[in-house]
């Protein structure tokens, strides 16, 4: 498998995203996915992006990109604004869990959301040498993290029945960016979902 982007999630969102659709990417970055969304889709793009370097390093790949706090909510955009909101390996960062998937759904008819599975066998193996795991999706040490949530699949899912999220769609990828089909929770290292809700 190639990724044009040097992300497999981002060939996935790509690939579940309709041509001309609306799109909020949270955490943007530097706007990478988005212009690939806008080149290769003709969505309409809007980003939402913290830091300073990667607002500007959005608006020079042509983004239209707003400088906000996802922790303070999405209360700028109006309700179903958009088709999609994306957060792409993100949501490990964010306090509010519940808080953000909602408003991701308020502002959006479907959200897309990819993260690092922590139950990931050599992330489980790295706790039993004693260590935290470090790894591609997980590329931080412990003590400059920006993670404060430490997750599985199976956490995750639980959490969508617990607030009645609709999973429409799951893939499960390994360390190289191939689909895993079978044990997704012990040999899948990134989780790409799609949600719903009931309306």
């Amino acid at each position: 498998m190639t990724h044009t982007l040097g992300r497999p999630d981002f060939e996935l969102i790509a690939h579940w995203i309709e041509p001309g659709h609306r799109v909020l990417d949270l955490g943007c970055g530097d706007g990478t996915l988005l212009k690939h969304l806008i080149d290769t889709r003709g969505v309409q793009g809007v980003g939402v992006e913290i830091d300073d370097a990667n607002v500007l390093a959005a608006i020079k790949n042509g983004i239209n990109v707003i400088q906000g706090n996802l922790e303070r909510g999405l209360d700028v955009f109006a309700d179903q604004a958009f088709d999609h909101v994306v957060l792409s390996r993100t949501l490990q960062t964010v306090r509010h869990t519940e808080g953000i998937l909602r408003e991701m759904l308020r502002v959006g008819c479907e959200a897309v959301v990819s993260f690092p599975n922590f139950a990931y066998w050599k992330n489980l193996r790295s706790v039993l040498d004693g260590r935290m795991p470090v790894s591609e999706d997980l590329p931080y040490q412990w003590y400059d993290s920006p993670n404060v949530r430490f997750f599985t699949l199976l956490d995750f899912e639980a959490l969508c029945d617990k607030m009645g999220l609709i999973i429409r769609e799951r893939s499960v990828l390994d360390e190289a960016g191939n689909p895993v089909e079978t044990e997704a929770n012990f040999l899948g290292s990134l989780a790409v979902y799609r949600l719903t809700c009931k309306r």
